[in-house]
């Protein structure tokens, strides 16, 4: 039986990890493209995707033999709540992306990390690589910094106890040095990770609160190390966080954020 559990569920995961690959993809894909991204074989891949078109969630395109979202998945984007954070966050974000020139960037928590809903590109012609759907680690990205540090304790403990991956010789794998950014992150309202994720690139996220003081999502500058630095510009990071207080308010947040952080450290059991 927890053999048959354990296929049920591996089937279940390629079966969204096919979802997401082609509703994610900038244009239609191929069942080759699509087990060569997810390397998986083909056959696996081909009958997922005759189960998923036939229940209306991937569309065939019968010129091409190409697949691309299909009709269900329309209709649960549709069937969403009115508040939806990304309709939400769109002036704000324009508004900051045109203030500071960097790419903004508008994430939410999942269980493995910041999911990216939406980008704005940079006024630079030097585009940064940050595509929605991708997903960032908690302890090594701004976003998931930010998302992390307001969550509660026993979420923190859980990430924490996990394998933290490195992905540059510059990330932080540490759960003290962890908790003391996270911390640190709750006194000032943003959070940064120079290069922890990809050399060259940093990032400084604010966190967006709901009408309950939950931490929903992380808006996030993003940029070079040259033009973004590992101490970014104070009027750049007020920018940023009138930003997100912004979003905030439009979802129910009556204060800002600061006004809380001594709660939340209270709270949060990593001021020890």
């Amino acid at each position: 039986m927890a053999d048959e559990g354990s296929a049920g569920v591996r089937s279940v995961n390629l079966a969204l990890d096919i979802l997401e690959a082609v509703g994610f993809a900038d244009e239609e894909l191929g069942v080759t493209q699509i087990a060569t991204r997810l390397h998986v074989a083909k056959g696996s891949v081909h009958r997922h995707l005759y189960t998923l078109v036939e229940r209306g969630y991937l569309a065939q395109n019968p010129a091409t033999s190409r697949y691309a979202i299909g009709p269900k998945s329309r209709l649960l984007a549709r069937l969403a709540p009115d508040t939806d954070l990304l309709q939400l966050a769109e002036g704000p974000m324009r508004e900051l992306r045109d203030a500071v020139g960097h790419s903004v960037v508008l994430s939410e928590m999942t269980p493995r990390g910041a999911l990216v809903l939406a980008k704005l590109s940079s006024l630079s012609p030097i585009e940064i690589g940050v595509r929605p759907g991708s997903e960032l680690p908690f302890h090594a990205s701004a976003q998931g910094r930010v998302l992390l540090a307001f969550a509660p304790h026993p979420f923190q403990q859980r990430v924490l106890v996990r394998p933290l991956e490195t992905f540059t010789t510059k990330t932080i794998t540490s759960i003290e040095r962890i908790e003391k950014i996270l911390l640190e992150v709750t006194k000032r309202g943003y959070a940064s990770a120079p290069e922890e994720t990809m050399l060259g690139l940093n990032a400084v996220a604010a966190p967006i609160f709901d009408g309950n003081d939950a931490c929903v999502g992380a808006l996030a500058m993003v940029g070079s190390i040259q033009f973004l630095p590992e101490r970014p510009k104070p009027a750049e990071v007020t920018a940023l966080k009138n930003a997100a207080q912004q979003i905030s308010r439009k979802l129910g947040h009556a204060r800002p954020s600061e006004m809380h952080s001594s709660d939340r450290r209270a709270g949060s059991g990593l001021a020890r």
